[in-house]
Parts: structure tokens; C-alpha cells; sequence
């Protein structure tokens, strides 16, 4: 039986499927001219605008010794629809609007330290969420709606560890004696348990809650921009 028989058939064919299309670096950082359009710059910008002020009004709310986080939602949106760079970008305007209002207590100690590490934590929250959502989606594991469902609530938990632990790597790194003395005044003899428990404990899992309830929202926002951009 041939081909042309076996498919009028419902056989299935010796045929081979054709190869899904490669995607080049460009497309997957989402710099090519393909992406760089109108509505992707446009989208990009209000994007921006959302994380500029989510992040301020966020900044107001304090829990322990630091402000919650509400940024990381467009963020996470916008590694999904334009790329890693993208989100990177996100992430990069999120630290510095963190750097000129929530981090007085370590420009203090040390300006390169408090630096580095600030705008460090948000452009790799950013870069990382848009690089774990596009890997999810290209294993198309359970279908197109499974695996982009997948890619959105991984990007959207990759994106608060990421800020996070970076976070407690620079405190590490830069800020260890006076966070111990903090730690102290708090009553925590193990400078571990007071960075964990009484420095970022509860910031980190409002953040990580946040994302995850709002990980829905976000897959329809996807989706919808998806839709619009393609």
C-alpha cells in the first residue's frame, strides 16, 4: 500500500513528520527583527511601567526588616511573551527602583556590595524565569496547553528563588559581620537561622504565593499575548 493510500486510509505513513523549526539564538533571547516590533516594544514598555510602579506601592509594605516584592509578577509575564532578555530587562528596572528606595540599610555598609548584589538579584530573577519558561514549553510534555501551564508556574518559581537566594548569596559575600550583629540584637545566635527565618523568611514565601496564585492569571495573559504577537 502506498503513502497516498495509507493516508486516505487512516494507515499511518512511512512518512517521516518534519523537524520542528530550530529556533536560532536570537529568536530564543527574543532579539531578533522578528520580536523587535511595535507591539512587542510597546508591550515591553507597559510592562515596565506596571514594574516600576508595582514596585513602588509595594515599597510601603513592609514585613521585618524589608518591603515585599509585587514586581515579580510582569516580570515573569514578560520573560514568558518577549524572552529572557526581556525579563532581564524587567528585572534590571525592578533593582534599581529597589536600589533608590529599600536598600538604605546596605548602601551604608557598602555601595559596590549593596549594588552588585541588588541589580544582580532582579536581572537573573528576570533572565532565568524567561530561559525555564521557553525550555518547558519546547518539551511540549502533555500537549501545547500542558506544557505552556508547566513553563508558566516553573518561570513563576524560578523567578522569587532566584531573587532571593542571589539575595542571601550577596549577604554572604558582603554584608556577613553586620548581618551576624543584626541576628544578635534579634536574639538569633545562629546567623543561618536569622537570615532564613528572620531576615527573608516571610518575604520570600508572600512572593513565592503571590506568583504561584496568580500563576492562572499569568498563563492567560500569556496566552492572550501569544495570540495577539503571532
Amino acid at each position: 500500500m502506498t503513502d497516498e493510500e495509507k493516508r486516505m486510509t487512516g494507515y499511518p505513513t512511512d512518512e517521516k513528520a518534519p523537524a520542528a523549526k530550530k529556533m536560532t539564538p536570537a529568536e530564543f533571547l527574543g532579539v531578533d527583527k522578528k520580536s523587535l516590533t511595535v507591539p512587542r516594544l510597546a508591550g515591553l514598555g507597559i510592562l515596565t511601567a506596571i514594574t516600576i510602579v508595582l514596585q513602588m506601592l509595594g515599597s510601603f509594605i513592609k514585613f521585618g526588616p524589608f518591603s515585599i516584592s509585587l514586581t515579580l509578577v510582569p516580570i515573569v509575564v514578560g520573560a514568558a511573551l518577549y524572552g529572557p532578555l526581556a525579563g532581564a530587562w524587567l528585572g534590571f528596572v525592578f533593582s534599581m527602583v529597589v536600589l533608590f528606595t529599600d536598600a538604605q540599610a546596605f548602601l551604608v555598609i557598602s555601595v559596590p556590595g549593596t549594588v552588585l548584589t541588588v541589580l544582580l538579584k532582579g536581572t537573573l530573577a528576570g533572565f532565568i524565569a524567561g530561559l525555564v519558561y521557553i525550555a518547558f514549553r519546547k518539551i511540549r510534555f502533555g500537549g501545547e496547553k500542558v506544557s505552556v501551564s508547566l513553563g508558566v508556574i516553573l518561570a513563576a518559581i524560578a523567578c522569587p528563588v532566584v531573587n532571593t537566594g542571589i539575595f542571601l548569596l550577596g549577604c554572604v559575600v558582603f554584608f556577613l559581620p553586620t548581618i551576624r550583629e543584626w541576628g544578635l540584637a534579634a536574639g538569633f545566635e545562629n546567623v543561618g537561622t536569622y537570615m532564613i527565618v528572620g531576615f527573608v523568611g516571610f518575604n520570600f514565601l508572600f512572593e513565592l504565593l503571590f506568583n504561584l496564585v496568580l500563576s492562572p492569571a499569568i498563563e492567560m495573559i500569556v496566552r492572550i499575548g501569544r495570540r495577539a504577537l503571532h
